[in-house]
């Protein structure tokens, strides 16, 4: 290949440094399906060789990378720059200036480094000189042409999309359980299988109200559910047990309620540390997006069932913005938890569960505590739950009868939906059995590398169809018989005996909780501060209000501190710390008000609460020593100290019993005891007055 006209812009300086081939294509479907572009932007490896240079480097680590604002670092234009600015480039090749750049800032960065060290840029055509006014002229307008040519086209390409999603038109990847027919419409999957198992996410979660214990459920019954998945570039539907987020794709998608959807994600971008980042901002409702078309195809649920479940997913969620999160059924035992909000500030009350099983629930309004405030509202949970369960069973026993029927109707249709699947997943498997026979069968058996791989597929379809077999087998062993006309009419009685239901041990926390958020939307709570009185507003589903009045239980019944205790506490508080209070309550077999022992936190709560003055730990006084430390000063044992004491020889005190003694340091160090301690050493007896000598022990060992 000759040079053109501007063969004497390529001097011997520049044919000393290498040549680089700069590729690059914008996207991974680029470079698979673009094959024309790659090969004429290799072959300038091939001009620059003509053209006299013998070190050509082709960078094309770019090859899938875009290059318009707000992408990530490009490696191979960063090693382009970085060649360019060590002196080593002679000359950049590329196919056309979009390649290099789509950035005003990184085309201008380029020019400028090129200039500086009076490196060349060539199309395989023209050769362009950075130092050259003209030629950078042309360069720049062709730069500016780049950037400019990336927005037209990117707002045509936008403009025709949208223009097509506004009719409903435009074709993307469908959830599993639609498809796109002949006539560019969206048409349900005609495969019953994965109708009815798209079916039953939406009717189980209804049922558990909770989309982690729905995904448990799928996993626990093995009930798989239908995905898409690409392979080679190929889309395909699959079967697996659901993976976690696989059923909350499903309840969110507004496709399932018959809605065409398009432009819900938008590209954004940030300036972060000094560069453009591209974000991805989704709209928080699927109505607020760009093309938002109701009742487009026929829906699984109804956009009305479809709100409701987005309303179950925002009350269940622990981040609470706003206040509105009610919370999923789980075990605890307040019963009113995430449905009682405050009737003076409007908050939410929360549940603090304490006692001694850790059970007992309280209600609680922290009102502007964060802020150095108050608590705003507080009481105890179990009574409050007993009386509204009174209100609850007044509103809603006369629909028992109803609500038992309807039970039954829905486990027999339930059970009855489990095994359509399971059914139909046998009738896939004899398919796809029969169909990896078809195939072994038509081979020829000299070719046994393909026979051999043939009839693998075959046994283990087999396989499978055999194991599920026995699952079905397994679900109608384990399948309760049908309830008899006597059992149904005693389950139907249950309708009428609606409390004796509510209040049996078998009706579990989570149960009534569940039938509780099902009538009730929430609960105002308020207090008459001159009564004492908590008043209730229920707001039930459907918009009716109720109310109901109670006194506020009151707080701490039967848990104060005993007399008993607290006189131990304040006499020893005086110069003894937490601990040995602690100590000797405990070797009293003495219990705090909740029946736990005492430690060293509890007596220092007591003293808090009862403003008894004490001390965190034992003041130490030199002149009052134990009964230990007497001992010691004496140098005899603490047997000889009792005794001295019992004589009334020594004066102790002692506050409380096993409380320490308290020994005077001026009271050992008298001339009496120091004479009966003299005389103890030598004969060693300890002689005291109006006791007889005789028949006491040695407190000595002779030697």
């Amino acid at each position: 290949m000759r040079i053109g006209a501007a063969s004497n812009k390529i001097t011997e300086s520049h044919l000393n440094r290498k040549a680089i081939v700069y590729l690059r294509q914008s996207s991974a479907k680029q470079v698979q399906q673009n094959k024309e572009s790659q090969r004429l932007q290799y072959a300038l490896a091939e001009t620059a060789k003509a053209w006299g240079w013998k070190d050509v480097e082709v960078i094309d680590a770019d090859l899938g990378s875009s290059a318009s604002l707000g992408a990530a670092i490009r490696e191979g234009f960063e090693k382009v720059i970085g060649r360019v600015a060590m002196g080593e480039a002679g000359i950049i090749f590329n196919r056309e200036a979009s390649r290099l750049s789509r950035t005003d800032k990184d085309w201008c960065r380029l020019l400028e480094v090129c200039g500086v060290f009076a490196t060349l840029i060539s199309d395989g055509e023209q050769v362009y000189d950075l130092n050259d006014s003209d030629d950078q002229l042309i360069l720049g307008v062709k730069g500016t042409l780049s950037v400019y040519e990336l927005r037209i086209l990117r707002k045509r390409l936008v403009e025709g999309m949208q223009e097509k999603a506004a009719r409903g038109e435009f074709r993307r990847q469908l959830p599993p359980g639609y498809l796109w027919d002949g006539n560019g419409k969206i048409v349900k999957d005609p495969d019953r299988r994965v109708q009815e198992a798209v079916a039953l996410v939406f009717t189980k979660f209804r049922e558990i109200r909770s989309i982690r214990q729905t995904f448990l459920w799928f996993n626990a019954e093995n009930i798989e559910l239908p995905v898409i998945k690409d392979s080679a570039g190929h889309k395909h539907l699959t079967w697996q047990l659901p993976r976690n987020g696989a059923i909350k794709r499903v309840l969110q998608n507004p496709v399932y309620a018959g809605a065409y959807v398009w432009g819900r994600e938008t590209t954004g971008l940030n300036y972060v540390d000094g560069r453009i980042i591209k974000r991805t901002v989704r709209k928080a409702t699927a109505s607020e997006a760009n093309v938002f078309l109701e009742s487009s195809h026929e829906g699984y649920i109804g956009m009305d069932t479809f709100e409701e479940i987005q309303r179950m997913i925002r009350s269940n969620s622990l981040v609470d913005p706003v206040g509105a999160r009610v919370g999923a059924a789980r075990g605890g035992h307040g019963l009113l938890g995430g449905l009682l909000r405050c009737g003076r500030c409007g908050r939410k009350l929360y549940a603090v569960y304490c006692g001694a099983s850790g059970t007992a629930a309280r209600y609680t309004c922290k009102g502007d505590y964060a802020a150095g405030g108050s608590y705003c509202l507080a009481f105890g949970g179990s009574t409050v739950d007993k009386r509204f369960s009174q209100e609850l069973l007044t509103v809603i026993s006369p629909y028992g009868v109803q609500a038992a029927v309807e039970a039954l109707r829905e486990t027999s249709s339930e059970q009855q939906a489990e095994r359509r699947l399971i059914e139909q997943k046998i009738a896939q498997l004899e398919y796809e059995a029969t169909r990896a026979f078809e195939q072994y069968d038509c081979v020829d058996a000299r070719n046994r590398l393909v026979a051999m791989e043939l009839e693998s597929r075959w046994n283990e379809k087999l396989e499978q169809w055999e194991r599920t077999k026995k699952e079905l087998e397994k679900i109608d062993r384990n399948r309760p018989d049908p309830l008899s006309e006597a059992q149904r009419s005693r389950i139907g009685a249950l309708g009428d005996r609606f409390q004796e239901v509510w209040e049996s041990e078998h009706c579990s926390v989570q149960l009534k909780k569940k039938i509780v958020r099902s009538v009730v939307e929430e609960v105002i709570v308020n207090l008459e501060e001159s009564s004492q009185t908590l008043r209730f507003i229920i707001h039930w589903k459907g918009g009716c209000h109720t109310e109901f009045m109670m006194p506020k239980p009151p707080s701490g019944v039967g848990l104060k501190t005993s007399e008993e205790d607290l006189e131990i506490i304040r006499k020893m508080a005086v110069r003894y710390g937490d601990r040995d209070i602690a100590r000797v309550l405990n070797k009293l077999d003495r219990r705090t008000a909740s029946g736990k022992r005492w430690n060293a936190d509890r007596v220092g709560t007591i003293r808090a609460k009862y403003s008894i003055a004490g001390h965190i730990y034992t003041v130490k006084d030199g002149e009052i020593l134990t009964l230990g430390q007497a001992a010691k000063h004496l140098g005899v044992s603490p047997t000889t100290i009792k005794r001295l004491a019992a004589n009334d020889v020594l004066q102790k005190r002692q506050l409380a019993p096993w409380a320490p003694w308290e020994i005077s340091r001026s009271d050992l160090d008298s001339q009496r005891i120091a004479e009966l301690v003299q005389t103890l050493r030598k004969t060693r007896k300890l002689r005291i007055e109006g006791v007889d000598s005789k028949s006491q022990q040695q407190l000595f060992s002779g030697k």
